[in-house]
């Protein structure tokens, strides 16, 4: 076992100081990636409290790279132990929830600097996850061990060979897709309307989020993430600072919300390595009894056309591999598969 798994600090809360260490971390393996090891929901539960174990790998020496200390350094110091590298790697987990049959797994991110890879700082981290969460490493697990799903974002060689190392299994696929808006790749957006007694308006902050809430709940019923949205979920994400109501559609029948469009346009750095503003399909969802009219396909368009005249060149979106109907819509759309994040899962005892 690497010497490494010595200097990872477990905290229930983290400081400012090593929030923010954390933050530069990911920022700086992104470069190297390019697509963040933290998702929204993740880097969302970083800079909230709540529930969760942290796990801190700091160097048990000097730092592998010159650049780690840019990277990584604004941690040095930061809580008992600190190195003068500081952190070198991360990992989250959130505790499983519920007991019995209806239980659900916990969960977790891990991410290491650039500088400090393939020296058993990765391993480390998963290990004492894994401990954290009951379960060992490996292909054993102690009585009444908890399952554990941790996502690997992009084609990582490494990610796959480790998960295989320490008892993870593929469970999950998740679809990253784009598509051109302009120039001569961008395929001509459909004139689509949406069905006979539907009408797409944009949502009404104030007035519109409980029927949202309950439309997609109907919507994502089966989905592990999307349909368990509180109106704490919503409300975060209607704060933040790239929310715009203009782009968030919502069709409505007989005074019932029955389907949404929630676009998103992403300032800075993207997936991939390129640079912002970048358009994505952020939400898109029709509840049962408005499916198989067109009105996904409607949705669709209008907010493509909104994210297209607002001038962006590009938009992405994300969907379950699995989830064939979604898939053929945005392929039909002009919508191509650019890369896959893969979620591997520990069963703990069961």
């Amino acid at each position: 076992m690497s010497s490494a798994r010595d200097s990872v600090r477990v905290t229930d809360e983290l400081s400012s100081e090593e929030r923010t260490a954390v933050e530069r971390l990911v920022a700086a393996a992104a470069t190297i990636d390019g697509v963040r090891a933290l998702d929204e929901q993740a880097t969302l539960r970083l800079r909230s409290p709540g529930p969760a174990r942290h796990l801190l790998a700091e160097p048990a020496g000097p730092p592998v790279g010159a650049g780690a200390g840019a990277g990584a350094g604004a941690g040095a110091g930061a809580g008992a132990g600190a190195g003068a590298g500081g952190i070198v790697g991360y990992a989250r987990l959130d505790p499983a929830s519920g007991s019995g049959s209806g239980a659900e797994d916990g969960s977790g991110d891990v991410v290491v600097h650039p500088d400090h890879r393939g020296h058993g700082v990765g391993r480390a981290l998963v290990d004492r996850l894994l401990l954290e969460a009951g379960a060992t490493a490996g292909t054993g697990a102690h009585p009444g061990a908890d399952p554990v799903r941790v996502w690997a974002h992009g084609p990582h060689p490494a990610a796959a060979r480790l998960a295989a190392a320490t008892g993870f299994v593929p469970v999950r696929e998740l679809w990253w897709m784009r598509r051109s808006l302009t120039g001569p790749d961008a395929t001509p957006l459909p004139d689509v309307a949406a069905p006979e007694g539907t009408s797409i308006r944009t949502f009404q902050p104030g007035r519109d989020e409980d029927a949202w809430l309950s439309a997609n709940a109907a919507a994502f019923a089966s989905h592990p993430e999307q349909g368990r949205w509180t109106r704490a979920d919503l409300d975060q994400r209607l704060a933040a600072r790239w929310f715009d109501p203009a782009g968030f559609f919502v069709a409505d029948r007989a005074g019932e919300l029955v389907g949404f469009h929630w676009t998103k346009v992403h300032e800075g750095e993207v997936r991939g390595g390129g640079r912002g503003p970048v358009g994505e399909i952020y939400v898109l969802g029709v509840v049962p009894s408005a499916q198989g009219g067109g009105l996904a396909k409607a949705l669709a368009v209008a907010g493509l056309r909104y994210l297209r005249d607002r001038g962006l060149d590009a938009v992405m979106l994300y969907v379950e591999a699995d989830n064939g109907a979604a898939v053929r819509l945005y392929e039909k759309l002009g919508f191509a598969h650019a890369a896959s994040d893969v979620m591997y899962r520990h069963p703990g005892t069961t």
